[in-house]
């Protein structure tokens, strides 16, 4: 492999790690915004706030005739991911914690190799292989025995966010070999906005459900932040999905798990228990030796 193809990997894999922090902190500001708007809404709303700060970035990165000459009906899957995505995962933190969230949302980087083999066919190398099996191990050392306790639908959305967000990324690694970026990025973000704010608006007002609520300017601010984090959070996932292998970039994923705990701690005073410790240390080693591994291959 060139010098240039090994920057590139590992700059890929860099964006993942900063991107999934970004994410940490977005999801902590969603849980917040669970406590007074529907999943529905809170979906719309991370979307309608990072469009414009995505179009400004796109124009500033590329210009507009990238945004416009892409692969429509792979953009509109990846858009209507992104929708189940975040609705399922603002529902599901209605009750959990971020790090019991994570802990059940882990099984997403074993769904994404198993998606790159068939939609990509994709070589997964034994240590690859051996680095994800490790993480997912430290995943059920995480995870608390009491399930039911949780909420069995709070269970299943999360299971569903997994299943959408692999999908999605391994979707980045088709569109990438014509699109760029900025347009995936900008048109998952506009999707999002699109697609949660019709479903939204149309619960409410059609049907009369409970998913749409006037906009409290006490929260300005949290969707500003929700806005700020989510793009640039997108950013690095999209760009690490795009230059790095989809088994290496799904295992850094696991160090969302540190974020959570923390985050947790500071903000609800929510300690983790020594199960979820022990994951976490299995888990951030998994994630640490395939990057190590990564760079030797390069």
């Amino acid at each position: 492999m060139t010098l240039t193809g090994r920057r590139e990997r590992l700059a890929g894999l860099a964006a993942m790690l900063a991107g999934v922090a970004a994410f940490a902190f977005m999801d902590a500001g969603l849980k917040v915004m669970s406590e007074h708007y529907s999943p529905l809404q809170g979906a719309a709303l991370r979307g309608l706030s990072a469009w414009p700060i995505v179009f400004v970035w796109a124009l500033l990165a590329g210009g507009a005739r990238q945004l416009l000459r892409v692969r429509w009906s792979l953009h509109l899957v990846r858009g209507v991911l992104s929708v189940g995505m975040l609705t399922t995962f603002m529902f599901a933190l209605q009750g959990f914690s971020l790090a019991k969230a994570y802990a059940l949302f882990f099984v997403a980087p074993l769904l994404i190799v198993i998606f790159s083999i068939f939609m990509l066919g994709e070589r997964v190398l034994r240590a690859q292989w051996v680095a994800i099996v490790i993480g997912f191990i430290g995943v059920l050392i995480a995870a608390e025995p009491d399930v039911g306790a949780l909420g069995w639908w709070r269970t299943v959305a999360i299971l569903g966010t997994a299943v959408c967000y692999a999908l999605s990324n391994v979707l980045v690694r088709i569109i990438s070999r014509t699109d760029s970026t900025q347009s995936m990025v900008f048109w998952m973000t506009g999707m999002l906005a699109i697609g949660a704010t019709t479903l939204a608006l149309v619960g409410r007002f059609a049907f009369g459900w409970d998913t749409w609520h006037a906009v409290s300017g006490d929260h300005i601010g949290l969707i500003l932040g929700v806005a700020l984090t989510g793009a640039f959070g997108q950013w690095g996932i999209t760009f690490a999905f795009r230059h790095a292998s989809p088994a290496s970039a799904a295992s850094l994923e696991y160090t969302a798990l540190a974020w959570g705990m923390m985050i947790d701690f500071v903000f609800w005073a929510v300690s983790p228990g020594w199960r979820t410790l022990a994951g976490a240390a299995v888990i951030i080693a998994s994630g640490m030796y395939l990057l190590r591994f990564e760079s030797r291959r390069a």
